[in-house]
């Protein structure tokens, strides 16, 4: 059966009732201002039915900040970045886990809870900075550096995981490695968030060439243009930029670090310096700021969608499975970054 076609029948058999309206409007309220109202109506049907099916299942959508508004605010219980989202899946009750975001967030929340049912609408929503590095390549590493603690980012399989000593988010990169204490750290599998966290820690750091698709493409040429065309914007970037583009920027952080500065500082033009859904999500929680907003899209994220997510819902598909073997050895390295850990303990 084609999973695209029957998804999309489900969808379309859905109507816009006077119902399903009064039941959405709320959220409609909040997102309005980056979803036109012509498109609502195709919308709302879907979450409206979306929400009803979470109720009847015990079900929790995680929704990274990555997520269109659509579901980051009208289907997504839990919202955030990578770290977040891994606390949350590590505390839920629910009995079903709906992973809208990538693979290897799937396989992060299964591996906190093995003993739930992990779904991801779409089995193609991948990440190429995870598939940059395998767990051959780091038993390598650890052979050519032996006794040097391994840090692997959270955007990783659960395989290279297994192999690491903890993991660590954009949000807390340079606290894991500070903390470990050792005078050389290996940080995988990102170059550039590992040369920005290099700036503020003393250890050394050896890095692996994983590069995110989104981040690698924009140039300190972009940001010198963006503040030609936009006077006075406040550019925030995110750490898996280049360390030229971040030097360009006036912020740098984490998709949550990025959030919590516009919060506090409201300025009154931002550009963020990231995947472009997050400025729509961003935008509808502060309105009345003007964001401009370059849009370099991750092609796996945009595989999730409300049809998808609803199929997965409806059919219990598609079901993430990890190699308890390797989920215990990779919980460890997730357990250590939530919890706090010094190398040799």
């Amino acid at each position: 059966m084609n999973v695209v076609n029957t998804t999309h029948r489900a969808a379309t058999a859905l109507s816009f009732t006077s119902e399903v309206e009064r039941n959405t409007a709320h959220l409609y309220e909040k997102v309005k201002k980056v979803i036109p109202a012509v498109e609502w109506p195709v919308f709302a049907p879907m979450i409206d039915r979306i929400n009803r099916l979470k109720a009847e299942k015990n079900a929790v959508i995680l929704g990274h900040n990555y997520m269109t508004p659509e579901i980051f605010h009208c289907v997504a219980d839990i919202t955030g970045d990578s770290l977040a989202l891994a606390r949350s899946a590590a505390k839920t009750e629910a009995d079903i886990i709906v992973m809208a975001g990538v693979h290897f967030m799937a396989e992060t929340a299964k591996i906190m809870n093995p003993s739930k049912k992990v779904l991801i609408p779409n089995s193609g929503a991948g990440c190429t900075l995870a598939e940059a590095i395998t767990a051959e390549d780091v038993r390598k590493l650890k052979a050519q550096y032996p006794g040097v603690p391994v840090v692997t980012y959270v955007n990783t399989s659960a395989d290279v995981k297994a192999e690491a000593d903890i993991c660590c988010t954009s949000a807390n990169a340079a606290q894991i490695v500070e903390g470990l204490g050792t005078p050389r750290v290996i940080m995988l599998p990102d170059e550039y968030l590992a040369l920005n966290t290099a700036k503020q820690v003393k250890c050394e750091i050896i890095t692996w060439k994983g590069r995110c698709m989104v981040h690698e493409q924009f140039s300190p040429a972009d940001i010198r243009g963006l503040r030609e065309t936009n006077p006075g914007v406040v550019v925030l970037a995110h750490p898996e930029c280049s360390p030229e583009v971040v030097a360009e920027c006036d912020f740098t952080g984490s998709t949550a670090g990025m959030i919590d500065y516009v919060a506090k500082n409201k300025p009154p033009k931002v550009v963020l310096i990231t995947e472009c859904s997050m400025s729509d999500n961003v935008a509808a929680d502060f309105p009345e700021l003007d964001f401009v907003k370059p849009c370099n899209l991750c092609p796996f994220m945009k595989r999730i969608e409300l049809s998808n997510i609803l199929h997965a819902l409806e059919t219990e598909t598609i079901e993430v499975h990890v190699d308890p073997a390797i989920a215990v050895r990779a919980r460890v390295s997730v357990e250590r970054m939530i919890t706090g850990w010094k190398y040799g303990t």
